[in-house]
């Protein structure tokens, strides 16, 4: 049988299928789908230091292969994570992660550093490139200047696996990728959203409360694929790889492209049990091909 097992910095994986932030809940809301072991790991929903109620109705819509979404980071804020969240998720057999964002610096500092101390939270993931939130978020994540600042002073407060979630809508993410590489990220996850937005006729108005908001869906999946390939020629640091990946095909080419790992978003709420199905997926594609570990894959075009 074929070795699934990966590294993301010190961080090992049973194998590289992982549930994005936002689209997952706090992984206990799937446990009637799947087996929650049987997966890599856990991103759960995006987490600040102060609770945030999100924006305004209406914030989701259905589009042509995706979603446009701009949910605004709603959640109850870090000390709500800690007393009420951590303790029914830190026995689950596998990498629970939290997404981490913030409207300041301060914000994302103080936000690690409150989760650095959780023993059974093994790695954050740095969002940086929300594109639904007024202030913060994706302005971090589209400047080299900001993105350093923002990831070098969480380094200096979180000392477990860092990772920092990438925006694509930038003129070159390589540059963002060398930026955080350079200030201690210990892996860089991408694409988040790319912006749009959608227009009911009838009114004459734009759909979304926010204008725009985060497209997402299979219809993004090529513009994903190449900033992973981009990507993965220009640091060293590992990538986990997501954006309208919606069955193991698609999980393998975004491997074959350069990432260790990959997450599955907005798929999940078309097939909650997908990432599971994705893991045996990959697995029966390695034991056909006669590859003895899914690490002979990344980056392995021919």
């Amino acid at each position: 049988m074929a070795d699934l097992r990966v590294d993301i910095g010190n961080l090992r994986l049973k194998n590289p299928v992982l549930t994005a932030s936002g689209t997952f809940g706090y992984g206990l809301e799937y446990t009637d789908f799947m087996d929650l072991s049987r997966i890599g790991g856990v991103f759960v929903k995006g987490t600040t230091f102060f609770p945030r109620e999100g924006n305004d109705y209406p914030r989701m819509v259905e589009t042509s292969s995706g979603m446009l979404n701009a949910v605004g980071l709603q959640n109850k804020g870090v000390e709500y994570f800690i007393s009420d969240i951590y303790p029914q998720i830190k026995d689950i057999d596998t990498c629970m992660m939290v997404n981490v964002s913030g409207s300041t610096v301060e914000d994302y500092v103080k936000c690690a550093e409150k989760i650095d101390l959780l023993d059974k939270i093994p790695a954050i993931e740095l969002n940086i490139s929300c594109p639904n939130i007024k202030q913060g978020g994706m302005a971090f994540g589209t400047n080299c200047v900001s993105a350093a600042e923002v990831v070098r002073k969480v380094r200096k407060v979180y000392h477990k696996t860092l990772i920092v979630k990438l925006s694509p809508n930038v003129t070159d993410i390589t540059e963002i990728a060398r930026a955080v590489e350079a200030e201690g990220a210990d892996s860089v996850s991408l694409i988040n959203t790319l912006m749009g937005m959608a227009i009911n006729v009838e009114k004459r108005r734009p759909i979304l409360s926010t204008i725009t908001g985060g497209l997402s869906g299979p219809c993004v999946k090529p513009v994903a694929l190449r900033m992973v390939y981009q990507t993965y020629k220009a640091i060293k640091i590992p990538i986990i790889g997501l954006g309208g990946i919606s069955n193991w095909k698609d999980a393998v080419e975004f491997i074959l492209a350069g990432a260790t790992a990959i997450q599955i978003g907005t798929y999940n709420f078309v097939d909650p049990a997908v990432s599971v199905k994705i893991v045996d997926g990959i697995e029966d594609y390695l034991n056909c091909s006669g590859f003895d570990s899914v690490k002979e894959l990344i980056g392995n075009l021919v």
